[in-house]
């Protein structure tokens, strides 16, 4: 168990450094393998739930393994790095109108958050894209590594529509750095299998842990919400927030836990059956005190 987790810190360490390295920023690779590696040791101190070992062995080897195939199959296609592209196009873009250069990182922040948001909950409506989005949800013991367990194809559109939005708006090449690693970060403390003091009044702001374990529930009306990558601002808005605590983690059905066999299910098509009952409004906003 201990040499999976040295392998995973070890990739991660390599690919976040990989990313940063166009720009020569690796400061902010080596935070988010720090901030990677503490809330690994806060999980095995003091977890939110308890897991089985093997099970969580399980999920870290998966996770461990869709890490090096995605990174590998990036740096093959060869996308269009989001960092030479901000390069290209920062003054081009719509955001050359603000002088401001705080307005700039501001509004630049919140046009790629709502971007995921919105693409999270396509993913969720569109049979075509939950059949990749799905495989993200095949965790059954949700944890820090969960962050990146996601289908090689669903990367891709991400960052396609990314560097569409960085060619558009003419984000600059610091601001997509930025934002890379404040996403990057989150990604990681919602998965996280933790919980803290002041974690639900940090929820009025952000996604926490709490909140995003709903999105991981079995039961489609409640897997079905709490889409935010970052800001939770996006959920209240549009009436998609839950707070409430799931029974099970994980999606319907029996699904192999390796590789191989994820890889696999990102390909089958999933004919959803329709959302048992939605939430009542009030049940959204309504905290579980347990």
């Amino acid at each position: 168990m201990l040499n999976e987790f040295k392998s995973l810190m070890t990739l991660l360490q390599s690919y976040l450094t990989w990313i940063v390295d166009i720009s020569s920023e690796k400061t902010a690779a080596y935070m988010l393998f720090l901030f990677f590696a503490l809330f690994v040791i806060l999980e095995f101190c003091r977890p939110r739930e308890q897991w089985l070992i093997e099970r969580l062995r399980q999920s870290y080897r998966a996770n461990i393994e869709l890490f090096a195939f995605n990174s590998l199959v990036l740096s093959l296609l060869s996308i269009p790095s989001l960092m030479v592209l901000a390069e290209q196009y920062s003054d081009k873009g719509l955001l050359n109108v603000i002088k401001n250069p705080i307005g700039k990182a501001v509004l630049s922040f919140l046009a790629v958050d709502l971007l995921l948001y919105s693409w999270h909950k396509a993913s969720h409506s569109f049979d075509c894209l939950w059949m990749f989005h799905k495989v993200h949800h095949t965790d059954p013991n949700l944890n820090v590594s969960t962050a990146f367990r996601a289908h090689f194809l669903e990367i891709v559109i991400i960052n396609l529509m990314k560097a569409v939005l960085i060619v558009v708006l003419g984000i600059q090449e610091a601001l997509v750095l930025a934002n890379e690693t404040i996403l990057t970060f989150f990604t990681m403390l919602h998965h996280t299998n933790i919980s803290f003091w002041g974690e639900r009044l940090l929820g009025q702001i952000v996604i926490t842990p709490y909140l995003h374990r709903v999105h991981h529930s079995v039961k489609r009306s409640e897997h079905d919400r709490n889409y935010g990558s970052v800001l939770s601002l996006w959920d209240r808005l549009f009436g998609t927030l839950a707070e409430l605590k799931p029974a099970e983690i994980g999606i319907q059905g029996s699904v192999k836990q390796d590789f191989v066999s994820l890889i696999k299910y990102g390909f089958t098509w999933s004919d959803r059956s329709p959302a048992d009952a939605l939430l009542p409004d009030a049940a959204c906003y309504k905290a579980d005190k347990s």
